[in-house]
């Protein structure tokens, strides 16, 4: 599966080699990326779903530019669920970029509004929610979603379109606002 990121979570997490001595222990480092929220001036996970993307730094991952990753088409293997935590497995970026099949999406309540995530019709079928942390009305989310998918909340309907010469990146809209 190809997958473009769009958007990364806030917390990282990473995990090494266990031996010291081996000299390609940070060069096959594995980088954890999920959704977190501020609380207290730092950020936390408050899981409510728990999920990550996993990126290695052997496939083409930068880890001391996380950013350089959006807009870029990774090989993904399926998503699948691994004792209990969602998780999407980036193999190898793309040397020139395609078509993805999926996007990597994060939404906060800041930008999005509040998702109602278990209400009917809160996104599309083929929507996977990987990751959610909340407290309060404070949210953030990291999505698996096809071109065209749509996500509801408290501002209304939002629909990820890519940008027509370059179908690789794309964005959230609001397509419909709640109309107070």
């Amino acid at each position: 599966m190809l997958v473009s990121v769009a958007g990364l979570g806030s917390l990282w997490r990473r995990r090494f080699e266990r031996n010291p001595d081996d000299s390609h222990r940070f060069g096959r480092g594995v980088y954890y990326n999920t959704t977190g929220i501020e609380i207290a001036g730092t950020v936390r996970q408050r899981p409510k779903i728990t999920g990550y993307a996993r990126f290695h730094a052997c496939g083409g991952f930068d880890p001391h530019h996380p950013s350089r990753a959006i807009g870029r088409v990774f090989e993904c293997a399926e998503p699948s669920v691994w004792k209990g935590d969602n998780k999407l497995l980036f193999q190898r970026v793309l040397p020139a970029p395609e078509n993805p099949d999926r996007f990597l999406v994060v939404v906060t309540s800041k930008l999005n509004g509040v998702l109602s995530v278990g209400s009917n019709n809160w996104r599309s079928p083929d929507t996977w929610l990987i990751a959610l942390s909340e407290s309060a009305d404070e949210q953030e989310a990291m999505l698996l979603m096809p071109a065209s998918g749509w996500i509801r909340t408290s501002l209304g309907r939002f629909v990820l379109e890519p940008e027509v010469s370059r179908r690789w990146i794309a964005r959230l809209v609001l397509v419909s606002p709640h109309q107070e």
